[in-house]
């Protein structure tokens, strides 16, 4: 049995099947969609103020203080350390979230939330570390196929158990705590990995794409090869000043590695617009729930927030498979779509600003998901398909930190009642300009861009023509 068992952790089937059950679990949330009209009724009895603008700013807030700090340390740890801190996470969140009364207890709910959020990078670079690099690609696609129908699927259970079943908000919860628990069980399941990105690089038989030199070279043992006798307070020094050794070149490393990245200016301006729109969409799905709740009240109106995400995550899902079917020239075409459907967002989000009917606030949010998981999909494939895995997580992560930080400015100037406090739909008022000031900066650099390629080609043409 022990032989079976450690065959199967060396295989990519037993992880990979492990870390996608983990996947659907932890994405099974069908309170998710219910959460303001549970944090606004009867269960809790907060105000939507309070919800607005001191709960819910917590999440950005502990989400940008955890990001970095949980990037280093996942690498570091090896990752399933981080995944079992995820379920913790989860399950903390979820027991306050039942059991616990008043802000500063809702506020603990979005700290824990904020870190369930920040170790979410322990579940692709988990996989990446366990499979091979040929096994990349399939292993992506499961994983991602994974947790979209989860997402969609839990979505639309709420909305049936809701709608059709009676069942309250506070069972919802508990359905979501028994799923994130599950979780947290698989995650024991998962072989630890030998080799990491860039902390273990030499343990495993297998080497990453585009390997550092020797991060891990100089090993204890090799150190103290001339040491024979020596007691065990040297072994540890040499231990301890391997370590610092190892945390510096890596920072060193990576570093260099940004600056090289984006010393590209295809790259710096794809994810130029993957930080600006990431913050604004973060912003929208974050408050989303305010805002229906505020155009249909959800004590005297019936609620279709987990029809709408289904639909919203099935259709977002549907726009980014079919970017693999379009034949467009990205380098061409690519900032001007980045113009166009930023556009579009601002338009959803002005609607969602000047209308009183729920049904165009939904339908405005499909439109704007759909738009924005088209755009991303592109942004993530143009930056992906030059990078290698190492510098691939490394320009993601840094983009995910720069959007968080815009979107930690926006939360603290517009949302936090220590800022300017806004109600809701003026709120969206600002996120429609947000994204038309998006969409102004990417179409007049597309303009630029196809007029300077239709002046280069023309001089090209005159100067063969007069040879």
């Amino acid at each position: 049995m022990d032989c079976w068992k450690e065959a199967m952790g060396r295989s990519w089937i037993y992880p990979t099947l492990i870390i996608c059950i983990n996947g659907f679990f932890s994405t099974m949330r069908p309170s998710e969609a219910f959460l303001t009209p549970y944090l606004t009724g009867p269960d809790k009895n907060l105000t939507i103020e309070e919800v607005t603008n001191q709960i819910f700013p917590v999440w950005t807030y502990s989400y940008l203080a955890l990001l970095i700090p949980v990037f280093l340390i996942t690498d570091y740890v090896r990752y399933k350390p981080v995944l079992l801190l995820q379920g913790i996470s989860f399950i903390v969140t979820w027991l306050l979230l039942l059991f616990a009364r008043g802000v500063l207890a809702m506020q603990a709910v979005e700290f824990f939330y904020g870190m369930t959020t920040a170790t979410e990078v322990a579940y692709y670079a988990y996989i990446y570390s366990v499979v091979s690099t040929e096994r990349y690609q399939r292993v992506t696609s499961y994983c991602r196929s994974v947790t979209l129908l989860a997402a969609t699927l839990a979505a639309l259970l709420g909305q049936l158990l809701v709608s059709l079943a009676g069942v309250s908000y506070f069972h919802l919860n508990a359905i979501t705590l028994a799923s994130v628990s599950l979780a947290f069980l698989c995650s024991f399941f998962l072989p630890t990995p030998h080799r990491t990105m860039f902390f273990h690089r030499k343990d495993g038989p297998e080497a990453l794409p585009a390997p550092q030199k020797g991060l891990d070279s100089l090993r204890p043992e090799d150190r103290d090869s001339g040491s024979d006798g020596q007691g065990p307070a040297p072994q540890q020094q040499a231990e301890g000043a391997q370590a610092q050794s190892s945390v510096l070149r890596v920072l060193v490393q990576l570093s260099k590695d940004l600056r090289d990245c984006y010393s590209s200016r295809k790259l710096l301006y794809w994810s130029l617009w993957w930080a600006l729109a990431t913050a604004g969409f973060n912003q929208v799905v974050n408050y989303i729930q305010v805002l229906w709740d505020f155009r249909a009240p959800s004590h005297s109106s019936a609620v279709y927030n987990g029809a709408v995400e289904a639909i919203a995550t099935f259709v977002g899902s549907a726009t980014s498979m079919a970017v693999g079917y379009v034949k467009v020239n990205w380098d061409l075409s690519g900032e001007l779509a980045l113009g166009i459907f930023s556009a579009m967002d601002a338009g959803s989000l002005f609607l969602m600003h000047f209308t009183d009917n729920i049904w165009a606030c939904y339908a405005s949010y499909l439109a704007f998901k759909a738009c924005y998981m088209l755009l991303i999909t592109i942004a993530t494939f143009q930056i992906a398909v030059n990078l290698s895995m190492e510098r691939y997580a490394l320009m993601f992560g840094f983009n995910n930190f720069v959007a968080l930080a815009i979107q930690t400015i926006l939360t603290l100037v517009v949302v936090d009642s220590k800022g300017l406090g806004l109600d809701i739909s003026t709120q969206f008022l600002i996120y429609g300009s947000y994204f038309t000031l998006i969409a102004g900066i990417f179409l007049i650099r597309s303009i630029y861009t196809i007029i300077s390629i239709r002046c280069r080609n023309t001089s090209v043409v005159g100067e063969g023509i007069n040879q």
